[in-house]
């Protein structure tokens, strides 16, 4: 009798138990799912959180390589410069030529290898009008994600294409997306290269904006010794009219308020050619 008892009483004690570890673990998973869904209001978006890692692996790079890597120009004068990724590219790089040419500014550009091939014309009226050419890599390729071996061929063969058409191997490289690493960083210094991203993102990649949200993104970080970052093409079904269409208030604005608008060798005292 006393056995049977005994046995019940076990059984009941580790029911109990069990209710108890079931109802704590469902607390603490509550407890985790309303602590994540709070942490989840006020952390930022994978693109904000994606941009601060660029920015700290930017500004690591600077550090490791400071005549290499770069991101502005010098702080203490007024001047600007204005660059533009992705050419050339038959509808919307013609037009921004025809805005810099009608308000005498001369740009960068950085050149990307195949559509160089494509539309060589483009390429030699850039340089015939006095802006600056770089090397924008073969096929827009993420650079980061390659071999050095790779990255090395995606610069080479840009590279040969560009120096066949306008007669100089260029001195600066844009990676698309601004991605590099410190290896690349690297051997393009001793390659004879300089990589040259941006301060300032007009963001006209982006959803299409229009001219409006261009110059107010601009507006935000721009300062003496600004890069301003801006696209000359586009991929399929990309809308550049923004860009397009705020350029001439941009230059109009930077004039007013006293800069000057220069290429990349002037402003970082650095060759065009490599």
């Amino acid at each position: 009798m006393r056995k049977k008892q005994h046995q019940k009483w076990l059984a009941a004690a580790g029911l109990a138990l069990l209710s108890i570890l079931l109802l704590g673990i469902s607390a603490d998973a509550y407890a985790a799912s309303v602590s994540g869904k709070q942490a989840g209001q006020f952390a930022p978006d994978k693109e904000k959180k994606k941009r601060r890692a660029a920015s700290m692996s930017w500004v690591k790079l600077h550090q490791q390589f400071p005549s290499t890597f770069l991101l502005n120009g010098p702080r203490h004068s007024k001047r600007i410069a204005l660059t533009f990724d992705d050419a050339p590219d038959p509808k919307y790089t013609p037009m921004i030529l025809d805005i810099l040419a009608q308000h005498d500014v001369c740009a960068t550009f950085f050149i990307v290898g195949n559509r160089a091939s494509h539309y060589p014309a483009i390429v030699k009226r850039i340089h015939n009008e006095g802006h600056i050419i770089g090397n924008h890599s073969y096929d827009h390729a993420v650079l980061s994600t390659l071999t050095l071996t790779n990255y090395q061929k995606q610069i080479w063969r840009t590279d040969a294409i560009i120096t066949n058409l306008i007669g100089y191997s260029p001195h600066f490289i844009r990676p698309p997306y601004g991605e590099l690493l410190p290896q690349q960083v690297k051997w393009s210094k001793q390659a004879g290269f300089s990589i040259v991203n941006w301060d300032v993102d007009s963001v006209d990649w982006k959803d299409n904006p229009s001219s409006a949200l261009i110059l107010k993104n601009i507006k935000k970080t721009l300062q003496p010794g600004s890069i301003i970052l801006q696209h000359a093409g586009g991929g399929v079904g990309q809308n550049l009219y923004g860009t397009v269409n705020a350029l001439p208030n941009l230059i109009r604005l930077l004039h007013g308020k006293g800069y000057e608008l220069v290429t990349l060798p002037e402003l970082l005292g650095q060759p065009a050619a490599r």
